[in-house]
């Protein structure tokens, strides 16, 4: 294992961009092959897959609904034979878009036991034993998880034959959401013991919650890092003007300034490309001083605003 304190080890690889043919990530269009065939994006999967891990980097993060994510990456493991990549995937969404692009839903929600059982049965079947982490996908404060015993005691016994339990957040009251779900004990323990939530420099509003259960012994997890692409392709003029000075892309500020948060365990990276992947972990070289750090806090925006425009982001 490599030393926790070697920077790269607090990355992972997540691939909502590259299971399936359409996502909300600015950029990323631009850089996908021209065919988005089932055969193209599963090269193109191994590719970032075989590049990431030579750069050191030993997690990565899929889910039911990323398309065909969880295939890609189990044919990937039994290709390379990695014995040493922490995985770490999601239920709770489905997968509907039948890898078409233009459709007007691409995945459907639902938190539900059959929706658990159904789930954990298919990434069983793809990924083995090799799942570190099972997390429910955008878990809410309404969601039927937080009242349905029977949901809760079927992921505990996922939890008690060694499967780390988390779930992801998104939205404004992330906090909230993560502060019930800390409450919840099956058998005398808590259920979870993870998060993955969107912390960002423009939407940093969940990081005191994030500190608290990193201290109280969660493992904290960081996605949407770039604002999904935003951050890399239309910053603040502020924020250019940092990484103009460190000489590197904005996508690699974004990722710095979520690693330079000691509480994030993994900062997750979501490439469309080798090239996207290369100049991400341009970050690994970047040292914010505390008066970027002070720039980059003063461009945190209103949540709700946040939300709603990420809200709008067409998938394509």
């Amino acid at each position: 294992m490599i030393p926790a304190q070697n920077p790269v080890q607090r990355l992972g690889l997540g691939l909502a961009a590259l299971g399936r043919p359409a996502y909300i990530n600015v950029g990323r269009a631009d850089v996908l092959p021209q065919q988005r065939t089932a055969q193209a994006m599963k090269e193109r999967t191994r590719s970032v897959l075989d590049a990431a891990y030579a750069h050191g980097i030993r997690w990565v993060d899929t889910a039911r609904s990323y398309g065909s994510a969880e295939q890609f990456l189990a044919d990937w493991l039994g290709e390379r034979g990695h014995e040493d990549v922490t995985v770490s995937s999601k239920w709770g969404y489905a997968y509907v878009a039948e890898w078409r692009i233009e459709t007007e839903v691409h995945e459907v929600k639902e938190h539900s036991l059959e929706r658990l059982r159904t789930q954990w049965a298919e990434t069983r079947t793809l990924l083995g034993d090799r799942i570190d982490l099972y997390q429910v996908h955008s878990l809410t404060g309404d969601s039927p998880l937080f009242e349905d015993l029977e949901l809760q005691h079927e992921l505990a016994r996922i939890r008690d034959a060694g499967v780390r339990l988390g779930f992801s957040t998104s939205g404004a009251a992330q906090p909230e959401t993560i502060e019930r779900a800390w409450e919840l004990e099956i058998g005398g323990t808590q259920l979870f013991s993870a998060v993955q939530s969107t912390w960002n420099t423009a939407e940093p509003s969940v990081g005191r919650t994030l500190n608290e259960v990193h201290t109280g012994g969660w493992r904290v997890l960081l996605k949407e890092t770039m604002a999904n692409g935003r951050l890399a392709l239309k910053p603040p003029d502020e924020f250019a003007a940092i990484a103009s000075r460190h000489a590197v892309g904005s996508d690699a500020i974004a990722v710095a300034h979520a690693l330079a948060q000691p509480w994030a365990d993994v900062v997750l990276l979501g490439p469309a490309s080798v090239e996207q992947l290369e100049t991400n972990l341009a970050a690994l070289r970047v040292e914010l001083d505390d008066q970027d750090l002070a720039t980059l806090k003063s461009l945190a925006t209103d949540a709700a605003t946040y939300w709603g425009e990420r809200s709008q982001l067409p998938w394509h």
